[in-house]
This record gives structure tokens, sequence and C-alpha cells, in this order.
């Protein structure tokens, strides 16, 4: 008989990171993914791991918050990491992969691992009869969990849960693109061939704004109150808040000079590759509720879009997550469910990279506990840290955040923002390497 089984519901990036943590550590483990039986408003692949939004891991800089948690990941052996390099396309300074590849890769790993049985199945709950026999529970279902495995939580966990509204950013073919009015660059890098830009005059500008301003979106449904992730506004609610908001966001134009006339264009539109062959192209910054058809007219009215066909429209989806500082204790574990844990944006991380690394720190540390080996916690100066420290803090109103500079203690020195976040980096890799030095002993 096994001595340590684990039942993992959901085969998204944080349940198949914390599964494949797991069984390196030796433990048996099922992942139940509900798909193809039944998908989410926003999935459509049957593959593991699949990439809904963009096709973007965010900045790969080491001076960043989300750059030194790639780094540690990396560190703890991340097959989210390993499968982004071997996926990767080119993206500048951002670490972007070809979604299908990348979705692939992991899905092999996962079908050529032992110790990792993945069952197409659908779980409403941690009291489904499908989940008995298990040592211990992990509900990754991720922000989109099915109607039942929601409400199975929400009354596991006493209270109703929070949610925020998540939209999506249209995909383009590339042939379709005007190139007579497009050009290839990174911002301050006109030689590279990152991002296709799009370039605004002023009159084209303010026409877009207009009609989009006035388009028809999505409406909520009655029960819902309709509240948006920061990180992730739609286009037309950022459009909203001042005539110059995208001009100086999404859509400045700094370090992107327009070929065609030498000078800086009063507003670009990026596009980033979504694969490998630069066929496909996101409209970076354009997440959007707008209707189908509202995209399609007053996307094409950016200059170089006029005959744009578009391969995914941009779609608004409900996601859910609980209070963790309330309902998860420094496990993630539900603190009235022994033995049922919570991972990835469920439980308030916000983000790809974060999902996974939520995954792997509960992978990593259920594992070592069933080897009866336990793992001392992460120290707060690591970007890991830092992220599982977020969903132990109990505020006024808990939210969920990306990894950022700004949940990390504070350095308590004076220093310029460049030199800040140096700082940061290096006081985080010391932090790392004393841990693993401990956690390895």
């Amino acid at each position: 008989m096994e001595k340590n089984k684990v039942a993992i519901v959901g085969g998204g990036l944080a349940g198949c990171e914390a599964a494949w943590q797991l069984a390196r550590q030796g433990v048996s483990v099922t992942v139940f993914e509900m798909k193809p039986e039944n998908f989410s408003p926003a999935h459509e692949s049957e593959s593991l791991a699949e990439l809904v939004c963009s096709n973007s891991f965010r900045s790969d800089e080491p001076t960043t918050g989300v750059g030194v948690l790639k780094r540690e990941m990396r560190q703890l052996g991340s097959l989210f990491m390993h499968a982004a390099e071997k996926t990767r396309v080119p993206a500048g300074k951002a670490l972007a992969v070809d979604r299908e590849r990348f979705s692939s890769f992991i899905s092999g790993a996962l079908g050529e691992e032992k110790r990792i049985r993945v069952l197409r199945k659908e779980i409403s709950g941690p009291d489904d009869p499908g989940l008995a026999g298990f040592d211990r529970v992990i509900v990754a279902a991720g922000p989109l969990a099915s109607a039942d495995m929601s409400k199975s939580l929400m009354r596991a966990v006493g209270e109703e849960a929070l949610y925020f509204y998540d939209a999506i950013a249209p995909i383009v073919s590339t042939d379709s693109v005007d190139m007579q009015k497009a050009f290839w660059a990174s911002r301050y890098a006109p030689e590279e061939k990152d991002y296709l830009n799009c370039p605004f005059t002023e009159q084209e500008y303010f026409r877009f704004l207009r009609e989009l301003l006035q388009a028809e979106q999505v409406a909520p449904r009655e029960f819902e109150k309709e509240i948006h992730f920061e990180g992730c506004l739609p286009i037309e609610t950022m459009a909203s808040r001042g005539d110059m908001t995208l001009a100086f966001g999404p859509l400045k134009p700094v370090g992107l000079a327009d070929p065609r006339t030498g000078g800086e264009p009063f507003a670009v539109l990026q596009l980033r590759s979504e694969n490998a062959e630069k066929s496909a192209l996101n409209l970076v910054g354009f997440q959007t509720k707008l209707t189908y058809p509202e995209q399609k007219r007053v996307f094409r009215m950016i200059p170089g879009l006029e005959k744009a066909e578009f391969l995914r429209l941009g779609s608004i989806h409900r996601n859910t997550y609980v209070n963790a500082p309330r309902v998860l204790n420094s496990s993630l574990e539900l603190k009235n469910r022994p033995e049922v844990y919570l991972a990835g944006q469920i439980t308030g991380v916000e983000g790809y990279v974060e999902s996974a690394a939520c995954g792997l720190w509960l992978g990593l540390k259920l594992g070592r506990e069933l080897n009866g080996d336990p793992l001392p916690d992460i120290p707060p100066e690591t970007a890991l840290g830092a992220l599982m420290g977020h969903l132990r803090t109990e505020v006024k109103k808990f939210q969920p955040s990306n990894v950022h500079f700004g949940l990390f203690p504070p350095l308590n020195v004076r220093a310029k923002k460049a030199r800040r976040k140096e700082l940061h980096a290096e006081r985080a890799d010391e932090a790392m390497q004393k841990w693993l030095g401990a956690a390895n002993t």
C-alpha cells in the first residue's frame, strides 16, 4: 500500500507545479482535471497548464519583484520555469512563451512521471466521493472553479467568496496587419524585432478614444458586483479615467520612433508575438469587456489594424478567491478543514508566475511534511516568502496581488529608486541562499 497519496483538483499552473514537486519527493499524486468533460468560460484546450490570458510571464529583469521570484523558482527546480525556458519566444526584457508548446511540455512531463496519475474527471468539492482514500487534498481549481466547487469551498470556509473580474486581450493574425503603418522595434531599441508597433497621430488617438468610450460592453450579471483587479484593468475602464490615461499607460510612445517620420508618435499600440513563428500577436494591455462586434469595429480603428483578422477576441470572466488570511493557515491549509489545502490564484495570488510559485511552495512544504522532514519557513525577504506573507497578512479588505517589492520587508535605508530595487534583489538572494542551506541540511 502506498504510504502517501495526494489528490490535486485542477490541472492548471499551480496544480501541475504542486504535483511535480510532490512527485520529486516520492509522493504519489493524482491530478483531477475536469477538461474535456467540462470547460470554464475562458478555457478552450484540453491540455494541462493552459494559458488563457497573455502568453507573457512579465519582466525577466533581476531587479524586479517577478524577476526575483523567477530566479528563486529556478533554484527550487520549478517545472513551470523549465517549461518556460524551453518554449520561450522573443519579447524584449519579458519572458514570453509559445502557449501551445508550453502547455504540451508540462502535459508531457506529468504524463511521463510514474508517480503522477492524471484523471479526466470533475470534482465537485472537498467532500466529493472521488477524493476518498487520499491522505491530503489540494484544491487548485483556479479562479474559474466550477459552480459546484465554488459553492462547496464557500461552505467550507464559512463565508462568501470575494471576487474580481479579469479581462483577456485579443490576438490578431500577423499577416493581417498593415506593415506600411506598423513597425518592429522594442522600446529604446529600434534594432530589436520583439514587438510590432502601431503608431497613432493625435487625431487618430482621440478618434479611437471617443469610439472606445462609446462602445457597447458586456454587462455583468444582476447578482454580481463588478470589481476589477488594478493590475489587469479593461482598456475601456482605463480610458474612462481621463483623455490621456492611455497615452501615458498602455499606449505610451516613449522610446519608440516611427521610421516613417523619425519622430515619436503621439501614441503607440504594441503587439507581442504569441508564438515562435510570430504568426499571432497579442494586443499588449488591451484586455477588454467590449462585446465581440464592438471589439472588431473599434480595434480596427487602430492604425495598421484596419483589416485585422482576430484569432481570439477579448473576454471578461469572474475570478474567485478566498480571504486567505482568515481561512488559511501558514501552510495554505483550510483552518476549519484539516488536510485540505488551496493553491494558486484562488488563494489570492495574482498572475501566472505567482500561481505556479504558490503551487511550488505548497508541493515542497507538503512533501517534506509527509516524509517526516518539515521544511523551515521561507524568509519574508525572499520573493516567495513575501508572496506567501501576503496570504497571511490580515487587512481590512484583502485583495489579490502580484509579487512586488512593496510586499517585501522595508529596507530601512535611503537610496534612489533603481538602487532600492537592486538592494531588494541582493537581500533576497542572500536570504534565499541561507534558507536553501538550512532547508537542505
